[in-house]
C-alpha cells in the first residue's frame, strides 16, 4: 500500500508548571535500581552523538556510566506542551465526544457561539458525571444530562436548574444569585488551537496559560495544508504504551517481517538479499539530540523527533540508486539501495504519537504526497484506512507482550535487557537515551495510576476496530451503516426472490424465470454473507497470524 510505503520517519520551550494535580513517585519500584519518577530529578543519561549502537555500547559498565546528575533546566515538562487530541475532519459538531490525554480524561465539543473546538475536564462539578455523555443544547451551551447544568466556551456555568430563579427572601437573593457564578461550579477549560487539521490542547487550565498560543505554537508542518498535497489522515487508539509506539515507528528494520506482505519495501540486490523478506543493513546517522527531541539521517532521507508527539520524514514514492558502501569487514564492496526523493515528486510521513495511559496510546497518522492526488478524490477515505489498520494490527499483538516485559526489566533497564547491536536500532536506541536524560525515563503520569500495566485482554478485545477507530471516524462509520444496510437489503431480495418463486403458479411464470429468481436468491445470499464477513474483518475485528503469511 502506497500510502503506508514505509514505517520510519519522524519547538518546545522548558519550564516547570503547577496542576491541579501534585507530582509523586513511581509506586513500583525496579529490583535493580530505584523507580525511574524518584531518580529522574537528579539522572542524566551522558549521551554522545553516535551512528551506529555495538555490542560494547550497551554493557552494563558504559549504560551505568550513562546515567548521572540531570540539570535542571534540561528537564522535558511534560505538562508543557502542545498535545495532539483528534483530527477535526472525525469531530461531530452535533455532541461532545470523550477523549484521554496523559491520563487527563476530556471532553471536547464545538461551541458555536464563539465558533471554536473546545476541551474541558470530562467531569461536572455538581456530581462529577461525565459532561461527554451530555449534549449541546439549544443555545450552543454544553449541558450534563444528568442534573441539567449547562456550560459556555470558557468552563463557566450558565445556568443550574435546580437554583431558584424568582421571589428568593431578600435576605438571601445575594447567595441565590451568585450560585452559578461561583468558582465551583465552573469546569476546568484547557487552552485549545486547530492546526494542519488536528485539534491541539495544553495539559494545564490555569489562567496564566490562557494566551499560551501567542508565544508557544505545536510543530507546523506546511505539507499538511498544502492543496497540492493529499491530506488524508487517521486515528487510532492502540492496545499498548506511548514508549513502544515511538520506538516501533522508528524502526525501519522491522517493516519486512512483522508487515510481510502488506507493505512494500525497495528491492535488495541479490548480494545482501540473505532470506524472503529481504531484510538488509541499514544506514542510520543521528545528528541532534536536545531536550525539544533530535534528528537522524539514513538512506531514506531526514527523519525527525519534536517532543512529545511528532515523528515526521520524506519518503520516495519510488526509483531506486544504488550506491557503492563497503561494509565494515572490508572483504568486497556491496550495493546498498538508497531511496532519494525524486525533485517533483515529495511524500511524507507524519506520525501523531499520544500518551493516553500506562499500557494505551493514540496514534494520529497522516501521509501527504503532491503526486496522484487524483486519487484521494474518487477513493473514499475509509478503503485507505483498510490498510492502514491492516499495518497496526500485523503488529500490535507483538508490542503488546513486548510491552510487558520492558514492563518486568524496568525502564532504566532498557539498555541492559535489550541487545541492539547493529546500526539500524540506532533511532530506537537515541529515543530511549532521549527519554532517560529529559523525560524521567516514562511518561509523568502525575499520581493518577499505580504503575501497573492493564492485564491483557482476549484477543478480540485487543484487536478490536470498533471501538478503537471505526466508531469514531466520520469515513469509516458511515461505511459501517451502509454496509450494513446494504447486507440486509441483500437478505431481504433473496427471501423475496425465493417467495415470488415459490408463491408463483406454474403457468403464471416460465421456467426460465423460475431459474433467475433462483439464481438471483442464491447470488444474493452469497453475497450477503461475503459482505457480513467483509465488514466484521474491515471495521470490527481482524486477527494476524505471522505463520501464515
Amino acid at each position: 500500500m502506497e500510502v503506508l510505503k514505509a514505517s520510519s520517519f519522524p519547538s518546545f520551550h522548558r519550564q516547570t508548571i503547577t496542576t491541579r494535580s501534585p507530582r509523586k513517585t513511581l509506586e513500583k519500584s525496579i529490583a535493580i535500581i530505584p523507580s525511574s519518577r524518584r531518580i529522574a530529578p537528579i539522572l542524566r543519561s551522558n549521551f554522545k552523538i553516535f551512528t551506529a549502537v555495538s555490542p560494547a555500547a550497551t554493557s552494563t559498565n558504559e549504560s551505568d556510566e550513562e546515567v548521572e546528575s540531570e540539570k535542571r533546566e534540561e528537564r522535558f515538562n511534560w505538562y508543557e506542551q502542545w498535545y495532539p487530541v483528534w483530527p477535526v475532519c472525525d469531530l461531530d459538531k452535533r455532541r461532545p465526544h470523550a477523549k484521554k490525554v496523559l491520563g487527563i480524561d476530556l471532553v471536547v465539543w464545538w461551541d458555536r457561539n464563539e465558533n471554536a473546538w473546545k476541551v474541558f475536564d470530562d467531569s461536572c462539578p455538581h456530581r462529577l458525571a461525565p459532561l461527554s455523555e451530555g449534549r449541546i443544547d439549544q443555545w450552543g451551551r454544553l449541558q450534563c444530562v444528568y442534573h441539567g447544568w449547562c456550560f459556555g466556551g470558557a468552563g463557566d456555568c450558565k445556568f443550574i436548574p435546580q437554583a431558584p430563579r424568582d421571589g428568593p427572601p431578600v435576605s438571601s437573593m445575594m447567595r441565590i444569585s451568585q450560585v452559578h457564578t461561583s468558582n465551583r461550579a465552573c469546569v476546568a477549560a484547557y487552552p485549545t488551537c486547530v492546526q494542519n487539521g488536528i485539534l491541539w490542547f495544553w495539559p494545564n487550565s490555569d489562567p496564566q496559560y490562557k494566551d499560551i498560543l501567542s508565544t508557544k505554537k505545536p510543530h507546523y508542518i506546511p505539507e499538511l495544508d498544502d492543496p497540492s498535497y493529499t491530506n488524508t489522515m487517521i486515528a487510532r487508539d492502540i492496545g499498548y504504551g506511548y514508549e513502544v509506539l515511538i520506538e516501533n515507528l522508528m524502526d525501519p528494520a522491522h517493516v519486512p517481517y512483522a508487515h510481510y506482505g502488506i507493505m512494500r519495501t525497495g528491492k535488495v540486490p541479490e548480494s545482501l538479499k540473505a532470506d524472503r523478506e529481504g531484510g538488509r543493513p541499514l544506514e542510520i546517522n543521528i545528528q541532534r539530540l536536545d531536550v525539544n527531541g533530535f534528528s537522524s539521517k539514513q538512506m531514506f532521507g531526514e527523519n525527525h523527533f519534536i517532543a512529545p508527539s511528532l515523528y515526521y520524514g520524506h519518503f520516495s514514492p519510488g526509483g531506486t540508486q544504488s550506491t557503492n558502501k563497503t561494509p565494515s569487514d572490508g572483504k568486497k564492496d556491496v550495493q546498498l539501495v538508497a531511496f532519494p526523493v525524486p525533485p517533483k515528486k515529495k511524500a511524507m510521513l507524519i506520525f501523531y504519537c499520544i500518551p493516553v495511559s500506562p499500557g494505551y496510546s493514540r496514534l494520529i497518522f497522516a501521509s501527504p504526497r503532491n503526486f496522484a492526488v487524483w486519487m484521494e478524490r474518487i477513493v473514499p477515505r475509509w478503503m485507505f484506512h483498510i490498510g492502514q489498520n491492516l499495518i497496526l494490527d500485523s503488529d500490535l499483538y507483538l508490542l503488546h507482550v513486548e510491552e510487558r516485559k520492558l514492563k518486568d526489566v524496568g525502564a532504566l533497564n532498557w539498555q541492559k535487557a535489550c541487545y541492539v547491536p547493529t546500526k539500524s536500532d540506532a533511532l530506537v536506541v537515541t529515543f530511549r537515551r532521549w527519554l532517560n536524560k529529559y523525560g524521567g525515563a516514562q511518561v509523568d503520569w502525575r499520581n493518577k495510576y499505580t504503575g501497573e500495566l492493564p492485564p491483557t485482554p482476549p484477543r478480540e478485545q485487543l484487536f478490536d476496530r470498533y471501538w478503537t477507530h471505526t466508531v469514531s471516524c466520520s469515513s469509516c462509520s458511515v461505511a459501517y451503516k451502509c454496509l450494513n444496510a446494504l447486507e440486509i437489503a441483500l437478505q431481504v431480495i433473496s427471501i423475496a426472490a425465493v417467495a415470488a418463486a415459490a408463491a408463483a403458479k406454474q403457468c403464471a411464470i416460465s421456467i426460465a424465470a423460475r431459474y433467475s429468481l433462483a439464481s438471483m436468491a442464491v447470488l444474493c445470499f452469497v453475497a450477503s454473507k461475503w459482505l457480513s464477513h467483509f465488514i466484521y474483518k474491515t471495521f470490527r475485528y481482524h486477527d494476524y497470524d505471522h505463520a501464515f503469511r
